[in-house]
């Protein structure tokens, strides 16, 4: 029996602007078909056994021609496959979806259309300016920028778009922008219209040039932008000046690398991106529960003997009830324990588990956390301290030293990961990185260790480094780093605040 295709628009680039239904189509998917101009962060949603084939096409490097990526897609379904074809943008605006629909109606294989945002649409609105506009315009055109080169004639109306639209929008036009300035004003349309060109609209690495039809040529071609690009002809461009509002975030064309292990990353991948920041994931650490669970497992066992539970991360709040509601307990288990916790994030991760702690110190450290317990007398009290296998031993010598009976057990432990080092690797020596961001000291160390036999000054020349804190601000300069942010508050948000501060 053959599968099923899911011909999806993918949106402009910006990854948020995919659709649910698209999404879902993705998530759901044996084998993905993807293009150049897909936002490869759309596949982390894929499933883990998914095919994923890369068919892309750009300024006539094409992996496969269209003809090769229309028997693939039929190949796959008619083996009986879910086959999503992840397109740029939307599958019938100059996306070519229809031949690939066609293929698939001659072969009698069940589809779905799935509208996407087109960036005919969205890339005009992330740079300012709206394509229709009743002082302006109520008539609005899409036009190819590039004619299947086999036709013998072009089959535009020059004179018509000239004299009788208000808005022209371009797809694919940025080779021939010469010859589309010369016919339209060829035809009447007067030289000073304005006009703007869009690259990698809706993306961090968006930028726009603006001019008008006897201007924009030689601006663009002083400017070296390249495809890929819209371009938008129109008095509607004048709008930009005041609307203009994606391009003037704060952290906008900074490349960011984010280091942080990938099941955490989202928060602070999030906040970046939202100040403009071009984010690259490369995951450094990993997590996961301790290969001998045993010392855990008693320590659950005996709850009822402690009079503290100190959680000093995130991830030690997260393991550990996991492995308490697979002993099938649950926090009831804890109703006569008293809790302290470093930070407001774990603070409010506790909370989600319904428990208030006792004791928040002021300082997201574990020298604040002794600092904190000055006040109590915890002679003889026993604590119970989940926590990473690598952890700092600090905490738990000073509660020792204050006299407490302190059982230190392995919650979850780090592993090192080396997600998207070759990526990495290119973008150090191509110049093209601006940040790394450290969020804990295994980050740091398990960085260095991607790159044992580089010269690490010159391969960090021009990057700025951001520590989340002082403790890991010092495990990297104790191995070789210049670290030029350490965050006041040693949080996500507090990072991030910083590197704010530091760009502005």
């Amino acid at each position: 029996m053959n599968g099923k295709v899911y011909l999806v628009g993918a949106g402009p680039g910006d990854p948020e602007l995919i659709t649910l239904k698209g999404l879902e189509c993705i998530k759901n998917a044996d084998v993905i078909i993807y293009d150049y101009l897909a936002s490869p962060s759309l596949l982390k949603h894929a499933r883990e056994h998914a095919e994923i084939i890369y068919v892309g096409k750009k300024g006539g490097d094409h992996t496969l021609s269209q003809d090769r990526i229309n028997a693939l897609i039929a190949e796959k379904a008619q083996k009986g496959f879910t086959v999503t074809r992840l397109k740029g943008g939307d599958p019938f605006i100059f996306g070519r979806g229809g031949e690939e629909a066609e293929v698939l109606i001659d072969a009698r294989i069940p589809f779905e259309i799935i509208p996407g945002v087109t960036s005919a649409i969205a890339a005009p609105a992330y740079a300012g300016i709206p394509l229709t506009h009743r002082k302006f315009t109520s008539t609005i055109a899409f036009v190819t920028g590039h004619e299947d080169p086999a036709k013998a004639e072009s089959n535009i109306d020059w004179a018509a778009l000239a004299k009788g639209i208000g808005t022209l929008v371009f797809l694919m036009g940025v080779k021939n922008l010469p010859h589309i300035t010369d016919r339209l004003m060829h035809h009447g349309m007067s030289p000073d219209t304005p006009v703007a060109l869009v690259r990698w609209g809706t993306t961090p690495k968006q930028t726009t040039v603006s001019g008008t039809l006897d201007t924009i040529v030689e601006r663009t071609k002083a400017a070296g932008l390249k495809p890929p690009a819209i371009i938008v002809v129109g008095h509607v461009v004048k709008l930009r000046e005041k609307m203009r509002w994606f391009e003037t975030r704060p952290l906008m064309g900074q490349c960011i690398v984010v280091t942080r292990a990938r099941e955490q990353a989202s928060d602070l991948v999030k906040r970046l991106s939202d100040l403009g920041a071009e984010c690259l994931e490369c995951p450094t650490i990993k997590v996961s529960p301790p290969q001998d669970v045993k010392p855990l497992d008693r320590a659950m066992e005996n709850l009822s003997s402690y009079d503290w539970l100190i959680f000093t991360s995130v991830n030690g709040v997260n393991f550990f009830f996991e492995r308490l509601f697979q002993k099938n307990k649950d926090v009831r288990a804890l109703k006569d324990i008293h809790t302290a916790v470093i930070g407001p994030a774990t603070e409010k991760r506790l909370f989600d588990f319904g428990l208030k702690s006792d004791i928040v110190p002021e300082s997201y450290r574990a020298e604040s956390v002794v600092k904190a317990f000055a006040g109590k007398d915890v002679t003889g009290r026993k604590i119970l301290l989940p926590r990473a296998k690598e952890a700092r031993p600090v905490l738990p010598l000073e509660l020792k030293k204050m006299g407490a009976v302190v059982d230190e057990v392995t919650a979850y432990c780090t592993h090192a990961v080396k997600d998207n080092t070759d990526v990495l690797s290119a973008r150090l020596k191509e110049r093209s990185i601006d940040m790394i961001t450290f969020t804990s000291s295994s980050t740091v160390k398990n960085f260095r260790a991607l790159f044992p036999n580089e010269d690490l000054k010159d391969l960090m020349r021009g990057v700025t480094i951001a520590s989340i804190g002082p403790v890991t601000a010092d495990t990297a300069r104790d191995l070789g780093f210049d670290v030029h942010i350490i965050a006041e508050s040693y949080t996500i948000p507090g990072l991030c605040q910083a590197i704010l501060t530091h760009f502005s």
